[in-house]
């Protein structure tokens, strides 16, 4: 279960690469822009200021995140509703899917997926079917996390061995920015392709220390979920006095470097 709380921790770190992101897509007056993976909905919405005429879509497979997101968004009249109606509407809908599931209609001119793909095996094979299925030229723009070889995930992966829990922590999740960039050549896209490594400078919280209180609100969901209550706090203990041997503080921060890799690819006109 996701906790859009716990997420929203270090919300503009966490948002600043989908800015970077958005910023490198070319549309002008988009049709439909979607965002897959769109978490609590604050993020998709800022895409109303960028293109205000698109007919914007978020979808999240998280009940909880749409929920909020919809609380956000108020409610967006149908097609059919009076234009005094459309006039007030917020301008986003919301709705629960799967993006493995999912189909661009032949209008989507701009599908966004920011920091979702990580969490899906085989993410490949989606970016390659939607450069193919998307309308001759339309923007495709992914953000993923590359920091899987950081202290904090070896760490994660250490102490999740000692708990019996290899198989649910992965190695290497995600490409490199090169090997993104091949796949969607590949498939007829132009393609612009980099990776940027952040160092956020998080505030120490004398509970807790603030790497673990950031990988709460992602890394460690599958963790939680693997064990029972008194395991998951021996666990989180565990991490924490490990992390803070990896990631000391100064001055009342703790540096931590963050590897994000993006693409954006423009199908065949």
């Amino acid at each position: 279960m996701w906790d859009p709380a716990v997420y929203s921790r270090y919300g503009a770190e966490r948002s600043r690469p989908f800015f970077d992101l958005v910023t490198r897509v070319g549309a002008s007056s988009p049709r439909a822009v979607v965002d897959l993976g769109c978490g609590p909905g604050e993020l998709t919405l800022s895409l109303a200021e960028r293109w205000p005429s698109a007919r914007l879509t978020g979808i999240d497979s998280s009940p909880e995140m749409i929920e909020k997101a919809r609380a956000q968004a108020g409610v967006t009249p149908s097609p059919e509703a009076s234009g005094e109606a459309r006039a007030h509407a917020r301008p986003a809908r919301f709705e629960i899917g799967d993006v493995r599931d999912y189909r661009p209609a032949e209008d989507v001119d701009v599908l966004v997926t920011n920091a979702t793909l990580q969490w899906v095996p085989g993410h490949q094979d989606l970016l390659a079917r939607w450069a193919g299925e998307l309308p001759a030229g339309a923007w495709l723009a992914m953000q993923v996390p590359g920091n899987f070889q950081a202290p904090s995930h070896r760490l994660l992966r250490e102490v999740g061995r000692r708990y019996g829990l290899g198989d649910v922590l992965r190695e290497a999740p995600v490409d490199d920015p090169v090997d993104y960039a091949g796949l969607l050549v590949a498939a007829g896209a132009d393609v612009d392709a980099w990776e940027t490594t952040y160092v956020h400078l998080l505030p120490v919280n004398e509970d807790e220390h603030p790497v673990l209180r950031w990988m709460e609100g992602t890394a460690l969901r599958p963790v939680k979920a693997a064990l029972d209550e008194n395991a998951w706090q021996s666990f989180r203990a565990d991490l924490a006095r490990e992390l803070a041997g990896a990631y000391p503080a100064a001055g009342g921060h703790v540096a931590f470097p963050f590897r994000r890799v993006f693409v954006v690819a423009r199908t065949a006109r």
